[in-house]
């Protein structure tokens, strides 16, 4: 079960977006609470679920975790994250039932563990939110389609040693070349952090960002105008 640590909701009206934010290993929904408050400030009509991970971090570890990292390796990685999907895919659609949001209008944040979720949930059930923000993340596993309906935002430390800026930069490399809707941004001598300066780009790519898939409904549309016209 997933404990909702911190929800925020509009001070007026419904919410216009849904902003669900997830913890890294051996983590809280605490630590969140610098992207939700700069989240909050900039969307202060969206609602904002800040959850626990379900389970104990493994090691005795104070913390949460999604899944365990007890034995991870490369073969056994998606398998765990797929466990995770199973779950977390139907909570997230709970939530938006719940607020009455829809997915083009809900993100899904995460940091490190959390950002690996976001992404694979995403490109396991492609248009469940409209944005993805992945702080320290990886693919787990090769895309074999990329997301018509998400547009997935990379932000990673050059310095991160624990999951390394390389994870980001080949999981943009295989969105681009799939042809999909994605953004990357590496911070110089940031570690594995949720640090300010992603945080700040985070906003940045929010605010400004075209979906891929506007502009190719609006070169659709705007064709399918010429080509009438000249009948």
């Amino acid at each position: 079960m997933v404990h909702i640590a911190h929800e925020w909701l509009p001070a007026q009206g419904r919410p216009e977006q849904l902003l669900l934010l997830w913890h890294g290993w051996k983590g809280r929904a605490d630590a969140m609470l610098p992207l939700a408050g700069a989240l909050r400030d900039a969307f202060p009509q969206a609602a904002l679920l800040l959850p626990d991970a379900p389970h104990a971090a493994d090691g005795g570890h104070h913390g949460r975790q999604w899944y365990s990292v007890e034995g991870l390796t490369p073969d056994t990685w998606p398998q765990r994250v797929d466990a995770a999907l199973q779950w977390l895919g139907p909570w997230v659609r709970a939530q938006q039932r719940r607020l009455q949001v829809a997915a083009p209008a809900t993100a899904l944040a995460g940091f490190s563990q959390g950002a690996v979720l976001a992404l694979a949930l995403a490109a396991r059930h492609d248009g469940i939110a409209g944005r993805v923000l992945a702080f320290g993340g990886c693919l787990v596993q090769p895309l074999h389609a990329a997301p018509a309906h998400t547009t997935l935002h990379l932000f990673h430390g050059a310095a991160d040693r624990v999951i390394p800026a390389d994870g980001s930069r080949r999981a943009f490399g295989q969105i681009g070349a799939l042809q999909g809707d994605a953004t990357i941004d590496i911070a110089d001598d940031v570690g594995h952090e949720l640090h300010p300066a992603l945080i700040d780009r985070a906003l940045f790519r929010l605010r400004n960002h075209i979906p891929l898939r506007t502009w190719r409904a609006a070169l659709g549309a705007a064709a399918a105008s010429v080509g009438g016209g000249g009948r």
